[in-house]
């Protein structure tokens, strides 16, 4: 494989910064976005009529992004090469009425999104993120990167047994402080209008969610770990959209048609416009084969010939509790990405896939691990088992092994995200 399509523990230091400017899913959006641009791709409405010229173009739409580049030579007919991922993360979000307070302390009225560690939300400082719409329809970024909220935890003299089984009432418990004095209906949204750099009479809507101001960063005696937020699944976007362009700028023929497919909303079930459950990815890979002057034909032959590999965390073996894991499949930090497995379709692999993704590793000339749930323990899932099912595309369901998943603060092993982006790399020039 061309040394061009590896990459070392050198791509950790390019994913903490990815990391950092990405506390939304819409700031991600907005920074793969910026990268494709800046390697040559061209950002298309779905409103617009699409030709069928060679490049590489990409969709956004909220906190969605597919990419996807046509070689010369293309026909419509040409299968495709799909990364998937996405672009959301556990959290806490605000709540449409979210100014609220009590005895002189001015606080923040938060939903839970998805299935968050709640623990790990306690006593951090905590920044403001995500978009807000004005009258006009425009989407705007918000960005607050400095300590403005808190999660107190309950003193240990005022409940003896938290030691024994800390209980969080979700309604309760979790409501940030941000500041003393009376609750102002609009308060917040002012504030973050203001920190925009826009007018807050403006503002029709938001989407505002907390994060970690607490940078994530190498650790370890060795810098042998990263540690860092939102890995699940931002890790998988980083090493897709470095993936896919490192293929497209190897400059060599591609037998495929290379696509990144990075959604919203996975960790709520994806049934969404923007999530791998809605027609987006369909609706962007028909259009593909028709604005190159394909057929219904064209395209049901495509997608038999594609292959997708679903990227999203899995889980490394807990050293102080490792009788939750499959005794026979421990996979270890830096002992390369993992093929996740489940009879019961929560993942969507199966010998085929496996040969897939075994050639890509062998390609990459990197480590691969197997990951398969122990019996007792209920399997999450991933987008994997939708994106076969809803489109017929043959599907693989892998990742990064990681430690305190859905926490607030993530741990992997410094070579892994390296790893994995050489294997996609390879998966999508193979």
């Amino acid at each position: 494989m061309s040394a061009d399509l590896r990459f070392d523990r050198g791509h950790s230091d390019d994913l903490i910064s990815f990391l950092a400017a990405s506390p939304s899913p819409y700031h991600a959006v907005a920074n793969v976005a910026d990268r494709l641009e800046r390697a040559g791709f061209r950002r298309v409405a779905e409103t617009d009529a699409w030709d069928g010229e060679a490049g590489g173009r990409y969709v956004t739409r909220g906190g969605s992004v597919i990419a996807w580049y046509v070689p010369e030579g293309a026909d419509p007919a040409t299968p495709f090469r799909i990364v998937g991922a996405h672009t959301d993360s556990p959290n806490l979000r605000l709540k449409p009425i979210p100014d609220a307070g009590s005895f002189g302390w001015r606080q923040l009225a938060v939903e839970i999104y998805g299935g968050p560690l709640l623990n790990s939300w306690l006593d951090r400082d905590l920044g403001l993120s995500g978009r807000v719409t004005l009258a006009d329809g425009s989407d705007h970024l918000v960005h607050v990167d400095r300590p403005l909220a808190r999660v107190p935890q309950l003193a240990i003299h005022l409940d003896r047994s938290t030691n024994e089984g800390l209980k969080l009432d979700r309604q309760r418990h979790l409501a940030p402080v941000w500041g003393l004095g009376e609750a102002t209906e609009g308060d917040i949204l002012s504030f973050a209008a203001q920190e925009a750099g826009l007018d807050a009479a403006a503002v029709r809507g938001w989407d505002l969610m907390l994060h970690s101001v607490e940078a994530p960063a190498h650790l370890g005696r060795d810098r042998e770990l990263v540690a860092g937020p939102r890995m699940d699944n931002l890790l998988s976007v980083h090493a897709g959209t470095t993936a896919l362009l490192a293929a497209v700028a190897r400059g060599t023929d591609l037998s495929y048609v290379p696509v990144l497919a990075a959604f919203d909303h996975e960790e709520t079930g994806s049934q969404s416009d923007t999530g791998a459950d809605g027609p987006l990815l369909g609706n962007v890979l028909e259009r593909s084969v028709l604005s190159r002057g394909g057929t219904l034909e064209d395209r049901a032959r495509a997608l038999a010939g594609s292959v997708c590999l679903s990227s999203d965390t899995g889980h490394a073996v807990h050293p102080n509790y490792p009788e939750r894991h499959e005794p026979g499949h421990h996979p270890a930090p830096n002992g390369g990405p993992i093929l996740k497995v489940n009879v019961n379709q929560r993942y969507a692999t199966d010998s085929s896939g496996r040969a897939v993704f075994a050639r890509a590793c062998e390609r990459a000339g990197v480590p691969w691990q197997t990951f398969v749930s122990n019996n007792t323990v209920p399997c999450g899932t991933t987008i994997g088992p939708i994106t076969a099912a809803r489109h017929g595309i043959a599907t693989v369901d892998v990742g990064v092994a990681i430690l305190s998943m859905h926490s607030v603060r993530e741990l992997c092993g410094a070579d892994d995200p390296g790893h994995l982006a050489s294997a996609l790399a390879a998966f999508l020039t193979d």
